[in-house]
């Protein structure tokens, strides 16, 4: 087993510098860099990532800026160095576990990811747990009543509710009860008086809040993981251990929730690390920008509208090596759900 895990971390240094050098070549050739934003304020037009791509590559003629001017730019954002001379200083950082710091705000990375980090937790723990604790009961009722009327409205529902992009219900949310029926805050997590307000108004005013953005991440969750929980019941309530269970007289419930739910439960419990770290890092990018919640997706996608490249491949090295130690977790749940596996043969 040690030997495995050890195989498995080896093989997350070659995955992350796979994924940070085709980051970055593919940066090296994306117009509205922020030496091209740089020059494009001075000049007074658009900052944006395509504004400046207007300008382009010949900003050196026909911009006004002389030659010192931009050399200082570029010196400014580290861009006077070659290429794999940058690189390299990234890896060094990064191995170091230094994320560098913000062109554009003057933070370091990780003071950011901080700061936005419990926006992004509140709505990643409420979907995770309000998927779960909905589907997985929901999957075994449909399961024991498999063929019945309830199976089939339950599974039209879910199905319909998988359907609709979460963004979209999003912005119908928004619409309906946000801005027609004025029931629910159009952004924000919290009111602006929110530090004057008693600890029950408090709590009232953020469930207030986190109801629409929840509801437009859940919706969409709840299909995969019901029919997955519906699906495992059914492949073990037909195997011969559940006839021989029924057989010894055992009750239908000990012999679901005694026998049964151990082994159905087996891909859903293998999931569980990947699915809490997917609900707080994948996914919330459309619901934070629909909403306004300052989190990690918004973050995100400020960095790559305005090329911030420290940010971006600041995350994208932190987020990435989440992800390779979560699969890691979710491999070793096998062998505390079922004993039977091995992995060093």
């Amino acid at each position: 087993m040690l030997a495995y895990i050890f195989k498995r971390l080896l093989l997350m240094i070659p995955t992350l510098f796979g994924v940070l050098l085709m980051t970055f070549v593919v940066i090296q050739f994306v117009p509205g860099g922020p030496v091209e934003q740089m020059v494009a304020q001075l000049q007074g037009r658009d900052t944006g990532g395509e504004g400046a791509a207007a300008a382009g590559s010949g900003y050196r003629g026909r911009q006004g800026v002389d030659a010192a001017r931009i050399a200082e730019i570029k010196t400014l954002y580290g861009f006077d160095k070659p290429p794999v001379e940058r690189f390299g200083m990234m890896l060094k950082q990064f191995a170091q576990f230094d994320l560098g710091k913000s062109f554009f705000y003057p933070k370091d990375v990780w003071r950011l990811i901080q700061e936005k980090l419990p926006v992004s937790i509140s709505l990643g723990l409420w979907t995770f747990f309000l998927s779960y604790l909905v589907s997985v009961p929901l999957g075994i009722a449909k399961a024991v009543r498999a063929g019945t009327r309830f199976d089939t409205l339950t599974s039209l529902l879910v199905l319909v509710g998988y359907a609709i992009p979460g963004f979209v219900l999003g912005v119908a949310l928004l619409v309906i009860f946000g801005g027609q029926l004025q029931w629910f805050p159009l952004r924000g997590l919290t009111s602006s008086n929110w530090e004057q307000l008693s600890w029950g108004a408090r709590v009232v005013d953020y469930l207030w809040h986190i109801a629409l953005p929840v509801t437009a991440s859940v919706l969409g969750s709840f299909a995969v993981i019901t029919m997955l929980t519906k699906n495992a019941f059914l492949e073990e309530i037909r195997k011969q251990y559940v006839l021989t269970a029924r057989a010894k007289g055992l009750s239908e419930n000990r012999v679901l929730y005694r026998h049964v739910m151990r082994n159905a439960l087996i891909p859903l419990v293998t999931g569980f690390p990947a699915a809490f770290i997917g609900a707080f890092f994948t996914g919330s990018l459309l619901i934070e920008t629909l909403f306004s919640l300052d989190g990690l997706g918004l973050l995100s996608y400020e960095a790559v509208i305005r090329r911030d490249y420290p940010v971006v491949l600041g995350t994208l090295y932190l987020f990435t090596l989440i992800g390779l130690v979560t699969k890691l977790v979710s491999d070793l749940c096998y062998l505390w759900v079922d004993p039977r596996v091995k992995f060093d043969q």
